[in-house]
């Protein structure tokens, strides 16, 4: 409306400027008032491009905005999805970790209860009877003087074991054990009257032995030189009889050539040059394996290796000798010696003992225990 009122001025305007002679006064006027018009026009137009353009901004900016919530929307659907999942894998994991933790604990509740009968049988054993454990060092001392006499033959060893195992058993102050005590006593009574045999002097005489083998002479039996025939080589001076001189002649050459001497039974056999070194030496090696029969008992072994030396040294070397009638003399002395011992089969103290452990130590490990409480039952684990 205000643009058409102005044109119906701009009208009468016009008309009354044809009618009249202008003005330069009403011509400024109309200039003037034409200016606020152009003006007006010019805002309303910017004004509209203005709201086109914000209209047009509004809506891309409504476009990207519903872009991204339809983006954000599709990725917390994911993430949603994701998380259900590991939520799932997750109670899985601890459901398992719940059933090993449970199966754990019930194997644990089981070594407990195993753990806590130990320590009531122990603290029945030291609490109650505390002095059994003595008679178990007693047990095991007599056994252990067996295994010295019987297997190394050590009198003395064996008597001082059986000794302590009669001092464990005084330091129980029981009568009970009077028996056990006495079959002790009786067994030391017993080892204390075995003869000894004194293994390292037996030793050391037979390294005595070995040191005075390169002092013995061998024997010389070559003093006989005569030749095993002794006919008369005497040569005929007839010529018929030519060929017995040839004969006789041939059997001089042979006898100065070759000698056959006639030998007896109890004559000692030749030995090469240098042939003694290797009798010596194999001498020095049987009476080796004599000493070293010694701790291990085997007299048979011993008797045969100073047999064998015996033998070579009356076969081939001098016995009319001093050195090698001494040589001879102490190796008798050595062979007539025993290196075994009569020592006592059994000990009487073993069986007594060993029937003791049976009653007082095995059978009281064996029961129960009997304050013991039971194990609490494992609570539920709920899921």
């Amino acid at each position: 409306m205000t643009e058409q009122q102005n044109s119906s001025a701009v009208v009468d305007e016009t008309r009354e400027a044809v009618e009249i002679t202008p003005q330069p006064e009403k011509a400024e006027k109309k200039g003037k008032n034409n200016t606020p018009l152009v003006l007006s026009v010019v805002a309303i137009a910017i004004a509209l491009a203005s709201g086109v353009g914000l209209y047009s901004w509004g809506k891309q900016q409504a476009s990207r905005q519903n872009a991204s919530n339809d983006a954000l929307v599709s990725q917390l659907t994911a993430l949603q999805k994701a998380q259900e999942s590991q939520k799932t894998e997750l109670e899985g994991i601890i459901k398992q970790q719940a059933s090993q933790l449970d199966e754990s604990k019930r194997q644990q509740d089981a070594l407990t209860k195993e753990l806590d009968e130990v320590q009531q049988k122990v603290a029945t054993i030291s609490g109650s009877d505390a002095k059994t454990w003595l008679l178990a060092q007693s047990d095991f001392l007599v056994k252990l003087a067996g295994r010295k006499l019987w297997s190394d033959q050590d009198v003395t060893t064996a008597a001082a074991l059986l000794k302590s195992a009669d001092a464990s058993l005084a330091d129980m102050n029981d009568p009970s054990l009077i028996t056990a005590r006495r079959a002790i006593t009786d067994d030391v009574a017993s080892l204390s009257a075995v003869s000894q045999v004194d293994y390292d002097g037996i030793i050391l005489k037979l390294n005595q032995l070995s040191n005075q083998i390169d002092n013995l002479s061998l024997a010389d039996n070559n003093d006989d030189d005569s030749p095993m025939d002794s006919d008369s080589d005497e040569l005929s001076s007839s010529l018929s009889e030519w060929r017995v001189n040839l004969k006789k002649s041939w059997q001089n050459f042979m006898d100065n050539f070759i000698t056959v001497r006639r030998r007896d039974e109890t004559a000692v056999p030749l030995l090469a040059p240098n042939q003694d070194i290797y009798l010596r030496e194999n001498i020095r090696s049987r009476l080796l394996v004599a000493a070293q029969a010694v701790p291990r008992h085997q007299d048979e072994t011993y008797k045969q290796a100073l047999d064998n030396v015996s033998t070579w040294v009356r076969a081939y070397f001098d016995t009319n000798d001093a050195t090698t009638k001494g040589f001879l003399d102490e190796l008798e002395a050595l062979s007539q010696q025993s290196i075994t011992m009569d020592v006592p089969e059994t000990l009487q103290s073993q069986p007594i003992l060993e029937k003791l452990m049976q009653t007082r130590v095995r059978n009281l490990l064996a029961q129960p225990a009997a304050n013991a409480e039971p194990a609490p039952a494992a609570a539920p684990q709920g899921e």
